[in-house]
């Protein structure tokens, strides 16, 4: 089971204009002026199943007393409790949805999933707002750094931002990088793609090859970069499940599930190459020059696949979220999690050469509490054939990822106003 995140407990600042300004933009982000409500914005949708949905953001009033209680709170250990105004926007709302998210648009029946909030043991969390998010990050930039989830995720934050704003897009032509611009705020968000941290061979999968790994390098991509952002969201998970070769000083040194014999090369567990490509892109950041920003280390995001592995009949069913006592991570999913809080510990202990920071951004009990919110068949077309024909690993949008820029939000409040 996973134990309650130890958060870093921040400290007050005393400098009478920092407390001022404090103060100004609590009022901003979660007060209204000379009264207790305000007006909430809904819109009427309808699933392919025919249920109406009322896409009502939440207001002003309802985040009046959460921001007192959230200042301090571990965020990440909690439960899911009935949120009946949700969600905030649908397939019809929102243009950013991948296909293989798409659930309400191939034919998901029940809408329940949709209506579920965090809940932090030892306070509320407050709801994404969209406008006071665009508020709270005018004239600051984001990056995403990592494979399909995160790029799950940030499609979560575009679709959240959408009643309010639509940014300018622009895209690398190898679709590694995707800028995504707020001009009106001055505000741009970045996905680079780089599933293994590292610096990778190829990574066609049709070859049917192991993928090379280069542990000891990063991926120039985006750390080359890094330096312009002032948050930097980062993670990696399940591409370190496939066939790879690693390298050392560009010399092969091991494998991990290669087909080749264990008398002829190392074999080693997934473990070893997802630590060291934490560890390395970790110590990217911290020696990256210009850096001064804060990197939030986003933890593994669970699979459900029950019945099966995702190429064996493994699917994920469930229609409901379950409690604590009743889930448990993988071994090798409890193993990457430890790894990450490991290595995050080790970056912040050697500090970066300009004052950049690591924060913790544990998103993985609030997931794997939430075996239902998974496309399963509902990310296709009846009939394509997929590799993985069940998806049991990304998440339908709307959906329970949704709940992560909850997350996002109170930990950006947190550092801005601590600034």
């Amino acid at each position: 089971m996973i134990g309650k995140s130890q958060m870093r407990k921040k400290a007050v600042k005393a400098a009478p204009i920092a407390a001022l300004l404090t103060l100004l933009l609590t009022i901003l982000l979660y007060t209204t002026k000379g009264s207790s409500t305000t007006s909430t914005t809904t819109t009427t949708t309808t699933t392919s199943s025919n249920q109406k949905l009322s896409l009502t953001l939440p207001s002003r009033a309802a985040t009046d007393n959460l921001i007192k209680s959230a200042a301090e709170c571990d965020l990440f250990t909690g439960q899911w409790v009935r949120n009946p105004e949700g969600p905030y926007y649908t397939n019809e709302t929102c243009n950013r949805i991948q296909e293989h998210q798409n659930c309400m648009k191939f034919g998901r029946p029940d809408i329940e999933y949709l209506r579920w909030k965090w809940k932090p043991d030892g306070c509320d969390l407050p709801l994404f707002r969209p406008d006071l998010f665009l508020e709270l990050v005018r004239g600051k930039s984001l990056a995403f750094v990592g494979d399909s989830v995160a790029r799950n995720h940030m499609q979560s934050l575009l679709c959240l931002l959408s009643k309010v704003a639509r940014p300018e897009e622009t895209a690398e032509p190898s679709g590694k990088q995707i800028w995504f611009r707020y001009k009106e705020y001055d505000f741009t968000i970045c996905l680079f793609w780089a599933p293994y941290l590292v610096k990778t061979g190829s990574l066609d999968t049709s070859t049917g090859r192991p993928f090379d790994l280069y542990l000891d390098e990063v991926d120039e991509t985006w750390s080359s970069q890094v330096a312009q952002f002032n948050f930097v969201v980062i993670s990696a998970g399940h591409w370190f499940f496939r066939p790879t070769y690693f390298h050392f000083n560009r010399t092969r040194t091991g494998c991990v599930y290669c087909p080749e014999p264990y008398e002829d090369i190392e074999h080693l567990l997934p473990s070893f190459i997802y630590r060291h490509a934490f560890h390395t892109a970790f110590n990217a950041i911290n020696s990256a020059p210009g850096y001064n920003g804060v990197t939030f280390v986003r933890t593994l995001s669970p699979s459900h696949f029950e019945g099966g592995t995702f190429d064996n009949h493994g699917n994920c069913l469930r229609m409901s979220p379950v409690k604590r006592d009743e889930a448990e991570l993988e071994e090798r999913e409890a193993e990457f999690h430890k790894i990450q809080l490991e290595e995050l510990e080790i970056a912040r202990k050697a500090g970066g050469v300009n004052g950049g920071r690591f924060e913790l951004f544990d998103a993985t009990l609030s997931l794997l509490l939430r075996p239902d919110g998974h496309p399963s068949k509902y990310g296709s077309p009846p009939g394509v054939k997929l590799v993985m024909r069940y998806d049991c690993v990304h998440w339908c949008l709307p959906g329970p990822i949704d709940a992560w820029n909850d997350f996002l939000q109170e930990l950006l409040r947190r550092e801005i106003q601590d600034k």
